[in-house]
Formats: C-alpha cells, sequence, structure tokens
C-alpha cells in the first residue's frame, strides 16, 4: 500500500497515485493471438476442440452442448433462490432501459424520428477458470434477451472433470430458455464468434469480460474489415473508496478487498480526510488477508493500492473526475452535495450499506463497466448496448417545397450539384 499527502504531494507524486498497473499486450501475445484466429478461420469447430484440449486440458468431440441433455444440475434451494432473484432485480433494472424513440416534425411537413432495433446475432463470453462468472452470464444474456436480439450465443470454457459446465450456469441458461453452449475459452472462443465455425454462427458484436488473451482476441475482432462489434475496451477491475471519519474500518477493508480478490493487477484506492481512517483500514487489510481463501492474488494487488489523504470535498471530487474509476463507493454522512459534482465513474455505490458486491450480482445494475479511465468516454451496459438506433425521415409535398430550396443552396455551397439537382428534379416534376 502507497500513502499520499495530497496537499504536500507534488504534480509527479499527483500522476504516480493515478498510475494503473499495467496490462500491456507483448508483441509475444498478439502473434499467438493471430496464429489462435487464423487457426480458427481455416479449421473452424476441429480447431476449436484442438486448441481447447492444448489450453483447457478438456477433450471435446463437439464445442456444440445441447442443455436438455445434461443432467438436470443439483443445487441447494438458497443457491437457486439466490440466483433467481438476481434474476429479477436485474430484469426489472433493464426492462426499464428500453429506449422508447422519438418522433418530431422539426417544421411544417418534414418529419424525423428515431427509433431503436436489437443488434440481430450477439456473442456472450462467459469467463470460466478459477472462477466460473455466472453473474456474467445474468447480466449479459439478460439485456440481450430484453433488447429483443434474435440469436444470442453463449460461449464458455469447459471445466477440467466430468462436469464440462459449471452446474450454476447450467442452472441460469436453462432458466433463462437456452437450448446450447459453446464450450470454448480465451482467443480461440473470441476468434469463433468472429469468423463463425460449423456449429457456431459469426455474430454482429461480442460481449464479455475476460484475461489478457480475450482482451487481445476482441481488440484483434473489432480491427478486422466487417468484423464484430465489442462491448468496451477492457482492464483489470478497479475500486475507489472515499471515507469519512464515521466509516468503519472493517467495512472499507472488505471492499478493498473484495476488489483485490479479482486479479494481482485489479486496483484498489482508498480517499479520505481523517488519517485515522487510513491507518486503521490498513491494519485491517492485513487481519483480513489472513483468513482469504485467494489471498495470494488479493495481496499481490494490494501492494499498488493507495490510499490518499485530502483536506476537504474538493479536492475528492478533483481525484474521483480524474482517475474515473470502474466502482466508485461513497462510504460518508451524506453524499447530496458530492453526487452532482462526479463526472467520471462506471457504477457509484452510497452509503455504509452499499457494497460494490451487491452491484456484480444482485442489486440490478449491471457489473459490465468501463476500466482504465474509459468511464470518461463510455458508459456501463445497458439495454441499449444490445441495439442500434436508425433515424426516418418523411417529407410532404408542403416540406419539399417549403425546404427545398435550402437544401438546394447547401447543396451548392460545398460544390455538390448532384444532391442540388436530386431536390429540384423532384420539385419540378411534383409541382407539374
Amino acid at each position: 500500500m502507497k500513502f499520499f499527502d495530497w496537499d504536500k504531494a507534488s504534480i509527479k507524486a499527483k500522476e504516480a497515485a493515478f498510475l494503473r498497473p499495467s496490462l500491456t499486450s507483448t508483441m509475444d501475445v498478439r502473434s499467438k493471438v493471430n496464429n489462435i484466429f487464423g487457426q480458427i478461420k481455416k479449421g473452424g469447430d476441429e480447431a476449436l476442440s484442438r486448441l481447447t484440449s492444448q489450453f483447457d486440458g478438456v477433450n471435446l468431440t463437439s464445442p456444440l452442448v445441447e442443455i436438455a441433455q445434461l443432467p438436470n444440475p443439483t443445487l441447494l434451494d438458497e443457491d437457486k433462490e439466490a440466483i433467481l432473484q438476481a434474476i429479477n432485480n436485474i430484469k426489472s433494472f433493464h426492462e426499464a432501459q428500453i429506449p422508447t424513440g422519438i418522433k418530431l416534425e422539426t417544421q411544417k411537413g418534414v418529419i424525423c424520428e428515431k427509433v431503436w432495433r436489437p443488434i440481430e446475432k450477439v456473442g456472450l463470453y462467459i469467463p470460466g477458470g478459477s472462477a466460473p462468472l455466472i453473474s456474467t452470464l445474468l447480466m449479459l444474456a439478460i439485456p440481450a434477451q430484453i433488447a429483443g436480439c434474435q440469436n444470442i450465443q453463449l460461449i464458455t470454457p469447459p471445466q477440467k472433470g466430468t462436469d464440462l459446465i459449471d452446474p450454476n450456469i447450467v442452472f441460469a441458461a436453462k432458466y433463462l430458455g437456452f437450448k446450447q453452449i459453446y464450450l470454448g475459452g480465451g482467443a480461440q472462443a473470441i476468434a469463433a464468434l468472429t469468423f463463425g465455425t460449423e456449429t457456431i454462427m459469426p455474430v454482429d458484436k461480442i460481449f464479455g469480460p475476460g484475461n489478457i488473451w480475450v482482451t487481445e482476441a476482441k481488440k484483434l475482432a473489432v480491427s478486422l474489415p466487417q468484423g464484430p462489434a465489442i462491448d468496451m475496451p477492457a482492464g483489470p477491475s478497479e475500486v475507489m473508496v472515499i471515507a469519512d471519519n464515521n466509516a468503519n474500518a472493517n467495512v472499507v477493508a472488505s471492499d478493498l478487498i473484495a476488489q483485490a480478490e479479482h486479479d494481482p493487477l485489479a486496483q484498489a484506492i482508498l480517499v479520505s480526510s481523517s488519517r485515522e481512517v487510513l491507518e486503521n483500514v490498513g491494519a485491517e487489510i492485513i487481519t483480513q488477508l489472513e483468513t482469504l481463501p485467494r489471498k495470494d492474488i488479493a495481496q499481490k494487488s494490494l501492494e499498488n493500492a493507495h490510499f490518499i489523504c485530502i483536506e476537504n470535498e474538493y479536492q475528492a471530487i478533483e481525484i474521483i473526475n480524474k482517475y474515473a474509476p470502474e466502482h466508485l463507493i461513497l462510504n460518508l454522512r451524506s453524499t447530496e452535495k458530492l453526487l452532482p459534482k462526479i463526472m467520471n465513474a462506471g457504477s457509484i455505490f452510497v452509503g455504509p450499506y452499499t457494497a460494490e458486491s451487491a452491484g456484480d450480482y444482485a442489486s440490478g445494475t449491471n457489473h459490465v463497466l468501463p476500466t482504465s479511465g474509459y468511464a470518461k468516454n463510455h458508459s456501463g451496459l445497458g439495454t441499449d448496448a444490445f441495439m442500434k438506433s436508425m433515424t426516418i425521415q418523411t417529407m410532404t409535398k408542403e416540406g419539399l417545397n417549403d425546404l427545398g430550396p435550402k437544401i438546394e443552396r447547401l447543396a451548392r455551397l460545398e460544390g455538390l450539384e448532384g444532391h442540388a439537382r436530386a431536390i429540384t428534379i423532384r420539385r419540378e416534376s411534383l409541382n407539374q
């Protein structure tokens, strides 16, 4: 953990406080991802199965799994209840986000509209590995269904052992009405969604977080001619906590650790005007880490944690908006003055009772959020991310006659006579 006194820190030291752990792709990673893309493009299902055996240690006869052929997952009633409650809350919040569109007569006889349509084919990458992310399945699949996407393809890395797919993921996918899941991880999964295989349809947009291989693969996919779009730039997860002198050190420490256990490159930042809180949180982190199953990961991450001592809320606002955190926790007695001034954050958690974990799982908001400062110009995932808008315009004869001469003049100002004549010929022919 690194401590900063904001008032006394130099400009260079302040800049250092905003440095994020590096996730720079090496030329070796890029070269290997390119090679994987080439194999999938040429070999389809066979290449995907071969690479799955190579990287995941699982031999597949086919990447396609029919959910109906899987044994019914045996889950505790409490686990089912938790999943279903999360589904209900996520559905409620994302149904309320459906864009309504616009229809406006800008002048007499000129009607302009904006309408929304679902993206037809989307690919959802559900990370596996040490932590199969059922929550990511819910955060991606539910808004895709609400948006009306006609073809939603799920792909997830297989697990070693007899159960190739985590039973919680099977339960949730089955409950949401999915019939199939594809098995594949890393760059090869993204390549399969990009090019398609004998069983996997190429998609228009790819969603889902992942490691450096997935990140590099998504960057490559979106750079290809006519390649798919992606949800947003990805990077290590991060949290910033703003705590006043009433904040409970145990609670604050737990919030920082919760983020740190994601990844050694995850970043945790604590900002407070109370030196006592900063010191107590630092001591509490050491205590809580001792019993954490993912201690090694969290400990490495917290080596890069920044503890910043400030004098007032204006400095807090400056720090928040400059850093643009993915997750922002306001563990404060009052947030009424602070909230309207926050311009850059992925998702905000207000008050001492609101853990970032709530947004990760079940409050209803989406946990796919911009990292690495992209909250300055990107939004978190919502229903509209699975849709795109189109504009429609309709002109009556009155509208053409009134607006037409202005359009002709504007076209000729730009030296585009063909544009002008498209109006002139209409006016002449319709007015005969």
